[in-house]
């Protein structure tokens, strides 16, 4: 597994990867946003720790970056804030970060964070066994998830891994209405860290690539005060 570690402040940068070269994870490191993503582009890590605040671009605009050109490895991404305020929590997920830190941060429980983020891609959602809906087809096994439209013309839906585990979650259950918690348990189990809101963010995510209307959902819809449900048909 390799990790790319983007923290202008050196002493910052070195114990971090010191910590997780210790824990046997190849680690890479830069100071700025930009060269965050030249390595990102060039070879993209399984994960990148993700300063808030860097020189030429902040770690927001690095993240949407990432998050809006998906390639054939979709990083987990921990970003990383000094402020500790509830605004840059909130936005930072819904730029696409998994989790967030703030620091100053004990180094183990980053590992830990680090090893819980990294071990979502050897959760399976339930067995391999086809979805199909009018609208829609998502085989687990091939990882293929299919749109179909009025004509019943299919088209592929390049969804991450997570967005494509929440959509089976949300297949293999139709009707049935989710709560955070819930999914966090279905989706990570115990390997989860983090805020429950991680889970909202998910969702707009999938919404974005699965809905002709992302503000008005036909398909993952809202409870107000409970969670989420799958219709379709």
């Amino acid at each position: 597994m390799e990790i790319l570690i983007v923290e202008d402040e050196a002493e910052i940068a070195q114990l971090i990867q010191l910590y997780l070269e210790r824990e046997g994870f190849a680690c890479r490191s830069c100071r700025d946003g930009m060269t965050a993503l030249k390595l990102w582009q060039e070879q993209p890590p399984d994960l990148i720790i993700l300063d808030l605040m860097l020189p030429e671009l902040d770690g927001l605009e690095v993240c949407a970056r990432i998050r809006q050109k998906p390639g054939t490895k979709d990083p987990f991404i921990l970003m990383l804030t000094a402020k500790g305020e509830e605004l840059d929590r909130i936005i930072g997920l819904s730029t696409g970060a998994d989790d967030y830190m703030v620091k100053p941060f004990s180094p183990k429980e980053m590992v830990a964070r680090v090893r819980a983020l990294l071990r979502r891609n050897l959760r399976q959602v339930g067995a391999t066994v086809s979805y199909r809906t009018p609208h829609f087809l998502l085989d687990p096994e091939q990882r293929l998830a299919q749109r179909f439209d009025e004509n019943q013309s299919p088209e592929n839906l390049d969804l991450t891994t997570l967005e494509f585990d929440l959509l089976a979650t949300f297949m293999s259950f139709p009707g049935r209405v989710w709560n955070r918690s819930q999914l966090i348990d279905k989706l990570w189990g115990n390997n989860f860290f983090g805020d429950e809101r991680v889970v909202d963010t998910h969702v707009a995510r999938l919404r974005k690539k699965i809905e002709p209307d992302p503000a008005n959902p036909s398909f993952v819809k809202t409870v107000i005060g409970v969670g989420y449900k799958f219709e379709d048909g």
